[in-house]
């Protein structure tokens, strides 16, 4: 049984998440916080973050939170895509 198409699903919705938290990202320093937009992405992306935001300290000014929900979309993608593939 071939799950291509359960494949390029799941691959296709990782990435639009990965962009929308890129675009989330930097949106945060030219828009303000109550930019309708802005607030519509961080509905989206906010509750991914927050538990982030709890373990991993801030850098300074940097919050490198994006970068790891990144990294760990891209690995739950990747041992789903991998699973999916053994089946």
């Amino acid at each position: 049984m071939s799950f291509g198409i359960l494949i390029t699903i799941v691959s296709v919705i990782s990435q639009a998440f990965i962009w929308i938290v890129i675009i989330s990202s930097l949106l945060s320093f030219f828009l303000p916080p109550y930019h309708p937009v802005r607030e519509a992405l961080d509905r989206i992306v906010a509750p991914f973050l927050i538990p982030i935001r709890r373990i991993v300290p801030l850098a300074g000014t940097l919050d490198f939170s994006p970068l790891i929900l990144i990294i760990a979309v891209q690995l739950l993608t990747g041992i789903l895509i991998n699973i999916l593939r053994t089946l």
